[in-house]
């Protein structure tokens, strides 16, 4: 969790079930609340960090980070936090961040620096298109 001045953070987590403590654990905890709660807004949307580099050219903006966690904020307007994956080649935040967090004219940026390794592009399509004939192979058994 990010402070207003710092940025500060819990040093535990704890769940119904006990003291999350990999990545993944909270990432199953994170998407296990959105699905359960029919809301998208904790829903993670990763980024090539390079989408941060418009900001770094500019004084109006400011960047800062500790290892894992960043914050972006245009001075009187804007401000969103993010977490940085390991290697700081890309970044994440949450639906709802982006969605509160973002003005409107930021949003075609952020979309152009969409970024995952573990995506179906074919389900990807199908989802912009629903309804259209997509030719992903034979149907087979799984």
């Amino acid at each position: 969790m990010l402070g207003t001045d710092r940025l500060r953070w819990p040093v535990t987590f704890r769940a119904a079930t006990g003291t999350l403590t990999s990545v993944s654990d909270y990432l199953k905890l994170v998407y296990s609340r959105a699905l359960t709660q029919r809301d998208p807004a904790l829903l993670q949307v990763a980024f090539d960090a390079m989408v941060l580099d418009r900001y770094r050219a500019s004084a109006a903006y400011a960047i800062i980070r500790t290892d894992t966690v960043g914050r972006v904020k245009k001075q009187g307007a804007w401000t969103l936090d993010f977490g940085i994956a390991p290697g700081d080649a890309v970044i994440h935040a949450s639906w709802g961040a982006i969605a509160q967090g973002l003005p409107g004219e930021e949003l075609a940026h952020w979309a152009s620096h969409a970024s995952s390794l573990l995506l179906s592009e074919m389900y990807l399509k199908m989802q912009l298109s629903p309804g259209a004939c997509h030719d992903d192979g034979e149907v087979r058994t799984w």
